[in-house]
Formats: C-alpha cells, sequence, structure tokens
C-alpha cells in the first residue's frame, strides 16, 4: 500500500506546528494533573487501534515503552477488559478513551456511567486533559488514515 497523498501536516506546516504544540500543551496539562505519560499513550493507543491508524499505533505503543510501560501491557491494550494488569484509573481512561472514539457507534457513546468512573479517579482538570487527548488522538488518526499514512518503521517481507 502507498500513501494517497503527503501527510496534511507536512503540506501545512502552520497546522503541523498547532498540533504540535497542542500536544505540548496536553502533555504539560498532564504532568500538573498527575497523569501518567503511559496512561495517555495507553489511550491514544486504544483510540488509534479502532480508528485503524498504523501510525499511531506503532508511534503510541514505542512511546509507551518508552515511558515505562511493558511489552506486554501494550499488547494487551486492544482487550484490556480481559487482560489482567491495568488498575481501575487505567480502566477508566481506556473505556473513556473508546467511548470518544466511537461516538457514532451508540446513542448515548459517552455515557453518565463511563463519564462518572473516569470522574471518580481524575479531578476535571485531568478529565479535560483526557477528553482533549483523546480528541487529539482521534484528529490524527482520521488525518493518517484518510490518507493512508504508513508508519516508518520496517516493511512487511
Amino acid at each position: 500500500m502507498k500513501p494517497r497523498m503527503a501527510s496534511p501536516a507536512i503540506i501545512l506546516p502552520e497546522v503541523s506546528q498547532a498540533l504540535q504544540a497542542l500536544g505540548k500543551a496536553l502533555f504539560a496539562s498532564a504532568e500538573e494533573a498527575g497523569i501518567p505519560r503511559r496512561t495517555l499513550f495507553l489511550m491514544y493507543l486504544r483510540a488509534s487501534q479502532i480508528n485503524g491508524d498504523s501510525v499511531c499505533v506503532e508511534l503510541h505503543s514505542r512511546n509507551a515503552m518508552a515511558a515505562g510501560e511493558s511489552k506486554e501491557r501494550v499488547l494487551a491494550v486492544s482487550a484490556w477488559r480481559e487482560a489482567n494488569g491495568f488498575d481501575a484509573a487505567e480502566r477508566a481512561a481506556l473505556a473513556l478513551s473508546e467511548a470518544v472514539t466511537r461516538l457514532s457507534d451508540r446513542d448515548n457513546p459517552v455515557s453518565d456511567e463511563i463519564f462518572d468512573e473516569a470522574a471518580r479517579h481524575f479531578d476535571e482538570t485531568a478529565l479535560a486533559t483526557l477528553i482533549a487527548g483523546i480528541a487529539t488522538a482521534n484528529l490524527w488518526n482520521r488525518v493518517n488514515v484518510s490518507t493512508r499514512q504508513l508508519p516508518a518503521g520496517p516493511t512487511a517481507k
């Protein structure tokens, strides 16, 4: 498979700079709110898996492991409900990531149950950071998937 076109992030450098600044702001906010970086990467990884964005799946998997996440937990993200080793806060963040990513799949995609469980583990600033981060991951997924961007890693044999 070949990309349909260069990434819009390359074609539109001002947009790329704005998105990079947004990413930096989200990570700074997460640090201030006490959200572990690896939790963010797991959420972003899950959104990217759902959206079929191989570029971001590879990126967030690598970043999660660089942030101290185990290979086993990264591999288990797609089946986090059935997997051992995710704590209640991580489960709440992953459920929120799935719900915000799958807005059109249900009448009430971000149910009170999902939101309230996330709010039990994260204060308002942290929740705002999680939601904005999930939305940003979804934006990148849509850019990459619609233009068929490919990961920079090794190609299949």
